[in-house]
């Protein structure tokens, strides 16, 4: 099934495209989308309308592409105006992950194989409210797409999923698992390896924050290395500042 955004852009997949081997592999939850200002007779309806697919996985939110991209979308005259979200509402995990996460590590894009659970957005309560009361509305007046694209779900990785993002470890060739948060720890490690913990809290009281373990995974040995998302690294609105102190912590020590 294909899904939409609202002004019709289609939904897809991201994925690495860069398929040669890497020395790291990060694995986070699902792939987030381009953000838009949506402004109608000199008032902001939406300061982050969900409006495409982001370029890239792990997009930085670069201006140049988003303008590009936003400018492409055609939204009836009478709706007002489309124009990239603020710098810090686009591609802020990724901007987290090469700062605070590979660059302390010693890593580099070059060198990193970025896989999500889900390899598509989907709509956060937000999302779902903005569409529901301020897009809807106009569907049938001005002749707009039904936005499609799903709720954000609880569970983002299941066994097909699981398998597919092993096959993509093993192909990497990398010797170390860098997972996101919880729900990589849960929905996907804890589906191929035997290991005695199920979340970021369990690992930490086990072993430390930002300490590496070793497991077999496809019958290869790993260094697994779990993290706060990248939400709680980044102080990104709402967040743990106990995560986000032990992080900063642990970038102090490398």
């Amino acid at each position: 099934m294909n899904y939409y955004f609202p002004f019709g852009e289609e939904l897809h997949p991201l994925t690495q495209q860069e398929r040669s081997s890497k020395s790291v592999f990060v694995l986070g939850v699902y792939a987030s989308a381009v953000h838009a200002r949506w402004k109608r007779d000199g008032r902001v309806v939406c300061q982050a309308l969900a409006v495409a697919s982001e370029p890239r996985i792990f997009w930085d939110g670069n201006e140049d592409e988003a303008k590009k991209i936003i400018s492409s979308i055609h939204i009836p005259p009478a709706l007002g105006t489309l124009e990239p979200a603020g710098k810090n509402l686009n591609g802020p995990s990724a901007k987290v992950l090469d700062e605070h996460i590979l660059a302390p590590l010693g890593y580099d894009r070059k060198v990193a194989w970025l896989c999500d659970c889900l390899p598509e957005t989907r709509l956060n309560p937000g999302q779902v409210k903005v569409i529901e009361e301020r897009y809807n509305p106009l569907i049938g007046e001005y002749g707009l797409n039904t936005v499609t694209i799903p709720k954000r779900p609880v569970s983002f990785c299941d066994d097909k999923r699981a398998a597919e993002i092993t096959d993509e470890i093993v192909e990497s060739g990398a010797g170390l698992l860098v997972l996101l948060g919880d729900i990589p720890i849960a929905q996907y490690l804890n589906r191929v390896v035997d290991v005695s913990w199920s979340s970021l809290s369990e690992y930490c009281d086990l072993y430390g924050y930002g300490v590496r373990t070793e497991t077999e995974l496809a019958g290869k040995r790993i260094e697994i290395l779990p993290f706060a998302h990248p939400r709680q690294i980044g102080a990104l609105g709402s967040h743990s500042e106990k995560w986000n102190r032990l992080h900063r912590e642990w970038e102090e020590s490398q």
